[in-house]
């Protein structure tokens, strides 16, 4: 368990334990020495241990009396660095840029040196989606590349409305975006109006069966993992105008032939299939198809 909001005047030990009973005797020692925080670290049996300035030497000696038996004190104590918490959450949020057509960027990230094209500004939050994971890429690689300007777009799932607000931006006349998470469609509406995109989205908490029957679409898009996509298969594929595109995104990329092959039979015709890695090292699928007319 990480500790957190350390105050200022923390040190740190990293110290190597077997795994186990040696592990938590480590500890133990430490915390009745004075530690006042642990943080397991991605290499297993390692640890961080903090404390306070004042109680160094005495979590120190308790640490080096601990050695032995695969127990070690790899470095420590060492000032922690103090950082602005309310300013580090934002590193590694920085502009995404697709296909050189469009980028995707927090408020708080300046649009890319030189691009030239649509900006869709997310506001990152509790509503999933700012478009840096693989499987959001992916979806808006597709768009880009299918979507036809003067579409009327449905946002399947949408999260932050990034999906919406991209379609929108690459010329879609209008969108419709809807989850049945409550707190996606206030955030996609405020998305919407950071864009000046608010009269040409609607938004709103529930299923797709709350849309009027008779409603159809020019472009579906959908990125959500394969168990929550399967039940809406049949009536997405329902909500397309003949000739639109539906897209969907999230799936695993050993889930990708047999999900074309599920589509296929329903009336669709594939164009296009994009993989992509995230940084765990995971391949997710993107996947286009095109309702015959």
């Amino acid at each position: 368990m990480a500790s957190r909001g350390r105050p200022q005047g923390f040190v740190q030990w990293e110290v190597v334990a077997p795994e186990g009973a040696v592990a938590d005797r480590v500890v133990a020692e430490a915390h009745a020495a004075g530690a006042a925080g642990l943080e397991e670290l991605a290499e297993p049996g390692h640890l961080r241990v903090f404390a306070t300035a004042d109680r160094a030497d005495a979590v120190t000696e308790a640490l080096l009396r601990m050695q032995g038996d695969g127990v070690r004190v790899a470095a420590g104590p060492s000032p922690v660095v103090e950082r602005d918490w309310s300013e580090a959450w934002k590193e590694g949020l920085d502009a995404v840029q697709v296909e050189g057509r469009l980028c995707v960027r927090p408020p708080f990230a300046r649009r890319p040196e030189g691009f030239a094209g649509p900006c869709v500004v997310i506001e990152p939050g509790q509503a999933f989606g700012t478009g840096a994971h693989a499987s959001t890429y992916l979806a808006l690689e597709l768009l880009v590349r299918w979507m036809a300007g003067g579409s009327v777009a449905l946002d399947v799932g949408c999260g932050s409305g990034v999906l919406a607000l991209a379609a929108l931006s690459l010329g879609a006349r209008r969108a419709v975006a809807f989850d049945l998470d409550p707190l996606a469609a206030p955030a996609a509406l405020d998305n919407a109006r950071a864009n000046d995109l608010p009269r040409q989205l609607r938004a709103f908490t529930g299923p797709l069966s709350a849309l009027r029957p008779e409603l159809r679409f020019d472009l579906v898009v959908a990125n959500m993992i394969r168990t929550e996509l399967e039940p809406l298969f049949a009536p997405m594929v329902d909500r397309l105008a003949g000739g639109g595109v539906l897209v969907v995104s999230g799936l695993l990329a050993a889930e990708l032939d047999s999900v074309r092959d599920h589509l296929s039979a329903r009336g669709l015709d594939p164009i296009e299939a994009l993989t992509r890695s995230d940084a765990t090292g995971d391949d997710w699928a993107g996947l286009a198809l095109r309702a015959r007319v």
